[in-house]
């Protein structure tokens, strides 16, 4: 189970309900859930009346990981005759769990909340978002999320740091190594260097559709590159 890497801010104790989930809920990021089992259906609604927030977990199927973040509900898009909800969220705090508690249909557990332990100046920072901006805007239009506009706000790295992770074409382990990271500088400059990777995937995916569509001769620069990574394969 990983905990968050370096050194990190760690507050006092507290108790929270928690969700383990095949996805990974990131801060300040928005995350829809269709809530359907009866015990997250009680969880949600005491969540609701309470105004309160719950921790989102991974579970890969076999283990919890112990770092999360908590996420509160930000309005109810559909409520089903059966009980079923549609809701919106948005990440609050990342924690690291401390101790699970099964004394409810849903689980609980004593947490420590923590932040980065670094921050990145503007100077290192400006550069990176526009390398980041350039890169976005050679993903097809239907591949851009609206989260994707927040990249363009600089005046909070942390946050940006977070929008990166949260765009389509990381995978949930990606999206995870980002939540345990402590260091908003290391987050910001491995997000762009997976971006350029998301970027180049993309491409490649246009180019071997367009072959397909045409006369079926590979461009130079895909024979190059597949060759390349054979080659680093071997």
């Amino acid at each position: 189970m990983a905990t968050p890497e370096g050194d990190n801010k760690m507050t006092e104790t507290h108790k929270i309900r928690l969700f383990p989930l095949g996805v990974v809920a990131l801060p300040e990021m928005p995350l829809p859930l269709h809530i359907f089992e009866e015990r997250y259906k009680l969880m949600i609604s005491e969540c609701i009346a309470k105004n309160e927030p719950f921790g989102i977990v991974l579970f890969d199927g076999q283990s919890l990981h112990t770092v999360g973040c908590t996420v509160r509900v930000t309005g109810v898009t559909k409520r089903y005759e059966d009980g079923r909800m549609d809701i919106m969220t948005q990440g609050g705090q990342r924690f690291v769990i401390q101790k699970v508690i099964n004394e409810k249909p849903f689980m609980e557990a004593y947490v420590n909340f923590f932040e980065d332990v670094d921050d990145i100046s503007l100077e290192e920072f400006q550069p990176l978002a526009e390398s980041a901006g350039d890169l976005l805007s050679k993903l097809p239009e239907q591949d851009q999320p609206a989260e994707a506009i927040h990249l363009s706000a600089r005046s909070n790295p942390l946050r940006w740091s977070f929008a990166i992770a949260a765009l389509e074409g990381f995978t949930v382990a990606e999206r995870q190594s980002f939540l345990e990271m402590t260091s908003t500088a290391d987050r910001i400059k491995k997000g762009v260097r997976a971006l350029a990777r998301i970027v180049e995937r993309s491409t490649l995916t246009d180019e071997i559709i367009s072959i397909i569509g045409g006369n079926g001769s590979p461009p130079r620069r895909l024979i190059e590159l597949l060759s390349s990574n054979n080659q680093a394969r071997s």
